[in-house]
C-alpha cells in the first residue's frame, strides 16, 4: 500500500509554527478523507486539521503540547489500494540552510521559526508513537482501534446519544478523562455532541469553584501539562511582566448617581440589551482618551516606536472554560451604550463557546478587565502587551460618606463607591498622566449626564 505524508500546511500569514493542542487520531486508527486529525494552535487561532486521504494512521508527529514548523510532517497515512502516493513536500531545510537564506535576504515564511526552534533545543525524532512514549495499561474507556465515522445524534443532558450509551470523544480525550478520574457520561459537550479537552477543562473548573462533584474518593496530587491556551496565557503574562515596568494607580469613585441612571435606562430599555456598568465605563473611557493619547497606544520595544491610535479598539478580558481571552470591540468610540452592551454580550459568548474569530481576538489598543461582583477592593492588572495600559473596575460597595447638604455644610449619607485601577507601562506613561486620565474618567462617572451629552 502507498504511504501519504500529510505535512502541516500554511495556516495563516506570517505563521511559522503551530502547537499540537489535541490529537483526534492515534497510530492504528482508520480515518476517512476529511476526518479531523489534530487541532493546531497558532498565536492567532486554533485550526482543525483534516485528512486529505483515507487510510490507516501509521505515524504521528509529537505529543500534545509539542510545537512543529509549517511544512513538517504531521501524520503518515497508509492509503487504501495500490498506486503511488501524492508527491510529498520537500523536507524542512536544516538550520544552516535557513541561516544562509536569511543572510542572503531570501527567507521563506517558516525560516525564522525554524531557526528559533533549532536554537532552542536539538531536533527530536519527528515521529513519536503515543503507545511507546507513554505506556499505560488499557483504560476501560479507551476508544476502539477502528474509529467509526462521526454521525449526528441527539443528546440527553448527560451527553449521551438518545438510545445509545456511547459517548463521543477522541482517544486523547478519553485517556485524559481516565487519568483525571472523570466519567465522560457526566461531561456536557459544548458543541456537536463530541467531548473535547475544553469540555474537560470546563468540568474541572466548575468542580473547583464548588459546583457539582461526582461521588468518589478525593483525588491526590496530579501533574497537568501546560499546553494550548493556558501555555499562551503563561507566556504572554511572563513576557509582559519581564519586559514592562508596571505601575498601578487606584482611585475611588462615587457611582451612586451612575447606578440610578443605569436603573432608569434599563427600566425603559424595551427590546434593547440590559445595561451593566461596563458600557457606561467604556463610554467614559472613550470620551477621555482623546485628551490622553499616550494611554491608547502600543509600544514596539524592539523598534523603539510608540503608536498612538485615534480609534479605540477596546479589549475586554473574558474568562472562559479554557482560560482568559481578550475579544476586541472595534471602534468602541463610535458605539452608543446599547450597541456596546450588545457587542460585549456577543463577544463574551463567542469567546466562551470557542467560536470567536481570530480578528475578534487581536488588534486591541487598550484593555478593560473586570471581575464583576468578585472585583475586590483594588486590583493591579497585568498589561496586555504590547499595549501600554489596562483598566480594572472593582466591586461596588455601599459605605457612609460625607456629602454637601446644599447649605454650606455636610451630612452623612449612604453612597455606592467603586475603585478604578489602572496599570501602565512606565516607559511610555508617566504617573501624572495615568492619574490625570483616571481623574477625568471619574468626573464623567460621577456626573453621568455628561455621558449622554453630544
Amino acid at each position: 500500500m502507498a504511504r501519504y505524508t500529510f505535512r502541516l500546511p500554511d495556516i495563516g500569514e506570517g505563521i511559522a509554527e503551530a502547537e499540537i493542542v489535541a490529537w483526534h487520531v492515534k497510530i492504528g486508527d482508520r480515518i476517512e478523507e476529511d476526518d479531523r486529525v489534530a487541532d493546531m494552535m497558532t498565536d492567532k487561532a486554533t485550526v482543525e486539521m483534516e485528512s486529505p486521504v483515507s487510510g490507516t494512521v501509521i505515524e504521528v508527529a509529537g505529543a500534545e503540547g509539542d510545537v512543529i514548523a509549517i511544512g513538517s510532517p504531521l501524520v503518515v497515512i497508509e492509503m487504501d489500494g495500490a498506486g503511488e502516493a501524492d508527491e510529498p513536500a520537500a523536507p524542512a531545510p536544516t538550520a544552516a540552510v535557513v541561516e544562509q537564506r536569511i543572510e542572503a535576504g531570501t527567507p521563506d515564511a517558516a525560516d525564522v521559526g525554524r531557526v528559533e526552534a533549532a536554537a532552542a533545543e536539538p531536533a527530536p525524532d519527528p515521529f513519536v508513537s503515543s503507545e511507546v512514549e507513554t505506556p499505560r495499561a488499557p483504560s476501560p474507556t479507551s476508544a476502539p482501534t477502528q474509529q467509526p465515522k462521526r454521525v449526528s445524534t441527539s443528546l440527553d443532558t448527560n451527553g449521551r446519544g438518545a438510545g445509545d450509551a456511547k459517548v463521543l470523544a477522541s482517544p486523547a480525550v478519553r485517556q485524559r478523562a481516565a487519568d483525571l478520574g472523570i466519567d465522560l457520561s457526566e461531561v456536557r459537550p459544548a458543541e456537536d455532541g463530541r467531548i473535547r479537552h475544553a469540555d474537560l477543562d470546563a468540568f474541572l473548573s466548575y468542580n473547583a469553584m464548588g459546583g457539582y462533584r461526582a461521588a468518589g474518593p478525593d483525588r491526590g496530587d496530579e501533574t497537568v501539562r501546560v499546553i494550548g491556551l493556558r501555555r499562551r496565557i503563561a507566556e504572554n503574562m511572563a513576557a509582559s511582566k519581564r519586559h514592562i515596568p508596571h505601575f498601578s494607580y487606584v482611585e475611588e469613585c462615587d457611582v451612586t448617581a451612575l447606578e440610578v441612571m443605569r436603573e432608569q435606562l434599563n427600566a425603559s430599555r424595551g427590546e434593547k440589551p440590559k445595561l451593566t456598568l461596563l458600557p457606561l465605563l467604556i463610554t467614559a473611557i472613550c470620551r477621555t482618551v482623546p485628551q490622553f493619547p499616550m494611554i491608547n497606544a502600543r509600544y514596539d520595544d524592539e523598534a523603539g516606536v510608540v503608536t498612538r491610535f485615534g480609534a479605540v479598539h477596546l479589549g475586554i478580558a473574558a474568562q472562559t472554560p479554557a482560560g482568559l481571552m481578550v475579544p476586541v470591540i472595534r471602534d468602541a468610540q463610535d458605539l452608543n451604550l446599547w450597541q456596546l452592551a450588545r457587542e460585549i454580550g456577543r463577544l463574551a459568548e463567542a469567546a466562551r463557546s470557542g467560536t470567536a474569530k481570530s480578528e475578534e481576538l487581536s488588534g486591541s489598543t487598550l484593555t478593560v478587565t473586570s471581575l464583576g461582583p468578585l472585583g475586590g477592593v483594588a486590583t493591579t492588572p497585568v498589561i496586555n502587551r504590547p499595549e501600554v495600559a489596562i483598566i480594572g473596575p472593582n466591586r461596588i460597595i455601599e459605605r457612609p460618606m460625607f456629602v454637601a447638604d446644599g447649605m454650606g455644610g455636610e451630612r452623612i449619607e449612604k453612597r455606592k463607591l467603586m475603585n478604578i485601577s489602572i496599570s501602565c507601562d512606565h516607559r511610555v506613561v508617566d504617573g501624572w498622566d495615568a492619574a490625570s486620565f483616571i481623574q477625568a474618567v471619574k468626573k464623567l462617572i460621577e456626573t453621568p449626564v455628561l455621558l449622554l451629552a453630544g
